[in-house]
């Protein structure tokens, strides 16, 4: 899918067209996160940086479930 790079303002910009904002699920005021990756960038609504996080909080839940199980008192 094409884009156009454009100024708003002072800034520059890009315009997703209503179908991409609808398959990426934002609207007017969603921040977007830009990736590097080895083919480009990406963009996506959600923040790796916070996945990575979630993902060792998983790992850790994980490993200490029964002292977390007995933290909670069931």
């Amino acid at each position: 899918m094409r884009v156009k790079v454009t100024q708003i303002g002072n800034s520059t910009g890009v315009i997703l067209p209503k179908n991409a904002a609808a398959r990426l699920k934002v609207k007017k005021g969603d921040s977007l996160f830009l990736t590097e990756t080895p083919e480009g960038y990406s963009i996506t609504p959600y923040d790796p940086e916070f996945e990575a996080q979630m993902e060792a909080a998983r790992r850790g839940m994980s490993k200490y479930r029964n002292a977390l199980h007995e933290l909670a008192g069931k």
